[in-house]
């Protein structure tokens, strides 16, 4: 592992975001080190799934970085292994549901209180304290990174 102490991922994560990065970057850019990846290659890898994949409002990116983590951590590379792969969802189902259990969703519109009917667009706003103040971004990067430190503290010992 990496020099870095995985509390002080959790507040890169946090810091990350408060630079701009989206939330799936944001956790993936903090921990991406540690499986052998750049920070940049981390950035460009979850790039696509900020603002529930697309800005489309779907899974919630901050979710989405967790799961690429745990594909980095256990992802299967035998497509005919298949224990191997149900042994990652499984891990991605139990992420997901322990995310789901502290945030309430794992879906970034009902996390917003977005209204089903809100138009998808596709420039992100302008990053400013109300963009802050309104939004549950942070929480949701931070919850993800600590989940990730818990299992991964879980995991090694």
């Amino acid at each position: 592992m990496n020099e870095i102490d995985l509390d002080k991922r959790v507040e890169l994560a946090v810091d990350l975001f408060k630079q701009g990065y989206n939330c799936s970057q944001s956790v993936v850019g903090a921990f991406a080190d540690m499986y052998g990846f750049s920070r940049e290659q981390a950035l460009k890898m979850a790039a696509s799934f900020g603002g529930g994949i697309g800005r489309m409002r779907q899974t919630c990116g901050a979710a989405c970085g967790l799961f690429m983590i745990a594909g980095l951590e256990t992802g299967c590379t035998d497509p005919k292994n298949r224990m191997a792969k149900g042994a990652n969802y499984e891990l991605v189902q139990q992420l997901a549901a322990e995310f789901k259990r502290q945030n309430g969703s794992i879906i970034c519109g009902e996390l917003l209180g977005l209204k089903k009917e809100s138009p998808v667009v596709a420039t992100p706003e302008e990053r400013t304290a109300s963009y802050y103040a309104k939004r549950p971004c942070v929480k949701m990067v931070e919850t993800a990174a600590k989940i990730w430190v818990e299992y991964y503290e879980k995991m090694k010992k």
